[in-house]
């Protein structure tokens, strides 16, 4: 996908904004560009295969879509396969069917076990997308960072360089950006959830590799839009059909401007906070 830079003026309460806009427009996908390789500019990388980590979960299953409808070839690790559906935000009609595709492998395995993220690596990949979630009582207080180390130490061994990893607005240098109630939530019924977010990040800041990790406000399970605000300010909420466009484009374009740095992204900016609470917005449909 092509991203094109430009201002954007005068967004109550941002101290500065950047906008992406994709080649794609609106709820739909009708506009993607389907040769992808032939067609896309000079600075898009032509990528073979992905590897998306997380692959069945609400974003995770965004970008196989996506990657999937540009024409790549994907690798996930989950779990649980057979929870991958076609999601909700791009998926249109569709949405909620199993997600199948000759240039889809799917491996269920445990991404805090080196032997299951090296089964991913057993394909030549071209970039990375780390996209792990779930409650702590569930999946381990560690969960993201053990298995964000198994995923770099495996890059490094494979010689695959670009990564882009989800964490959320608030973890890190970010603090600051989340909301007073959002805030609250992070030092208290969410503590070891951001610990272990801000454990995650530290291993991709020293891991060496072209990395960006995206920090997102608040998700939701809405069409994509094409547009993501990249904000210094109180973020708002976004689709995860965009944020997943953004991870996607931060592996895949050679010069994408975020490379090495932690960007919070938005739809949205000021002080609004709207977060999709339905029980599809939480994986429970």
């Amino acid at each position: 996908m092509k991203f094109t830079l430009f201002s954007v003026a005068a967004l109550t309460g941002l101290s500065t904004v950047t906008a992406f806009r994709s080649s794609f427009t609106g709820a739909g996908r009708g506009s993607l560009v389907t040769d992808r390789c032939a067609r896309m500019s000079e600075t898009a990388l032509c990528m073979k295969t992905i590897a998306v980590f997380g692959a069945s979960g609400l974003t995770g299953a965004e970008t196989v879509y996506q990657a999937l409808e540009d024409g790549d070839s994907v690798v996930g690790l989950t779990r649980n396969p057979s929870n991958l559906n076609i999601p909700a935000g791009s998926g249109g009609a569709d949405a909620g069917k199993p997600l199948e595709d000759d240039k889809l492998t799917m491996i269920a395995g445990d991404v805090t076990k080196k032997s299951d993220v090296d089964k991913v690596f057993e394909n030549k990949i071209d970039g990375v997308v780390i996209a792990l979630g779930g409650k702590s009582s569930e999946v381990g207080e560690t969960m993201l960072t053990d298995g964000t180390k198994n995923i770099i130490a495996a890059m490094k061994e494979n010689d695959v360089k670009r990564v882009s990893v989800v964490t959320s607005i608030g973890a890190g240098d970010s603090e600051n950006q989340a909301p007073f109630f959002f805030k609250v939530l992070m030092f208290t019924v969410m503590k070891k959830i951001f610990v272990d977010k801000n454990n995650q990040e530290e291993a991709v800041f020293n891991s060496g590799l072209d990395f960006c990790i995206v920090r997102p406000g608040g998700l939701t399970v809405d069409a994509p839009t094409g547009v993501v605000n990249v904000i210094e300010g109180e973020g708002g909420s976004i689709p995860r059909a965009d944020v997943a466009q953004f991870c996607l484009d931060a592996v895949r374009v050679p010069d994408f401007p975020y490379i090495g740095q932690a960007p919070c992204i938005s739809s949205t900016g000021g002080t609004s906070w709207v977060k999709d609470r339905s029980k599809a917005a939480r994986g429970e449909m």
